[in-house]
């Protein structure tokens, strides 16, 4: 996925000097939550908004950090799952960046939509990704399903997938690769649907989708700290599964970083890189 460059002030001109530092390029990685699954031949819930930026940061800048949660699959009756929740990094002279929740996945009636965000949760018919727009986009649609199987949840590289026959129950999109911690993960992959009687059920998509349910089977919930959408409920009324919380992502350069963060984010080294992972809210002050 395409890197979105901004710049905050625009230049370095203006920015102070502290201890020797100067202003340096951070790169981000912000995914939201991913929307739970509906329940009852439902379908799979779209994965977390998925949203890149890099840009140059003043000494002292605190950068906030949320980490959206994932969205709960939908129990007790049937219907659409819940979405996940939006992701962010802001901070004064930074271009706040916002990943919106997952959207959740649709129950089995006509007319029971999957619920638009990020990526759009798989319904009949499937809702919109993508929402609200971003350039590059944050996600894709949820595919399409009928009133006897689920459709996939969108992910962040693509569409989920309609109901391929009836009983079966559709995949969910990929998500899209990063190696912004210095090896390439897949993330934000969308819930399959749900499948009914001996159906095969909707394959959770590459990057932490939740497979759908079937015949015996427990709809499975999008990976935590993936922004995964969770898969859809069955004709068996078995309950969708939740999204996985998001993540939120920060790589500079080792010389420049000043080891003051809040939130406790798991650090690494890369190359030059410093990599801090954020599982959960905190702030990085540069």
């Amino acid at each position: 996925m395409p890197i979105l460059s901004s710049r905050g002030a625009g230049s370095a001109k203006g920015f102070g000097l502290t201890g020797g530092r100067g202003p340096y390029d951070i790169e981000f990685l912000v995914i939201a939550g991913g929307g739970g699954g509906g329940r009852g031949d439902a379908g799979g819930g779209g994965a977390g908004g998925y949203r890149t930026s890099t840009q140059l940061v003043a000494i002292g800048t605190v950068i906030t950090v949320t980490v959206g949660d994932g969205g709960a699959g939908k129990t007790g009756s049937n219907g659409q799952g819940t979405s996940g929740s939006n992701s962010e990094i802001s901070g004064t002279n930074l271009t706040t960046i916002t990943s919106a929740g997952g959207g959740g996945g649709g129950g089995k009636a006509p007319g029971l939509a999957g619920l638009s965000g990020g990526s759009g949760g798989g319904g009949n018919p499937g809702a919109s990704g993508n929402t609200p727009s971003t350039n590059p986009s944050q996600g894709n649609d949820g595919g399409s399903g009928q009133s006897n199987a689920g459709s996939g949840g969108g992910g962040a590289g693509a569409n989920g997938s309609n109901m391929p026959s009836s009983g079966n129950g559709g995949a969910g999109g990929a998500g899209s690769d990063s190696s912004i911690t210095g090896s390439s993960v897949t993330r934000a992959g969308g819930g399959g649907g749900g499948a009914v009687s001996a159906g095969a059920v909707g394959a959770g998509g590459a990057g932490g989708g939740g497979a759908g349910s079937g015949d015996g089977t427990t709809a499975t919930a999008g990976t935590a700290n993936l922004g995964g959408g969770g898969g859809g409920g069955s004709a068996f009324d078995s309950n969708g599964g939740s999204g996985g919380k998001g993540v939120v992502i920060l790589s500079m350069p080792l010389a420049s970083f000043s080891g003051t963060t809040t939130g406790s984010p798991t650090e690494s080294t890369s190359g030059g890189n410093k990599i801090l992972v954020f599982n959960g809210s905190g702030s990085y002050t540069t």
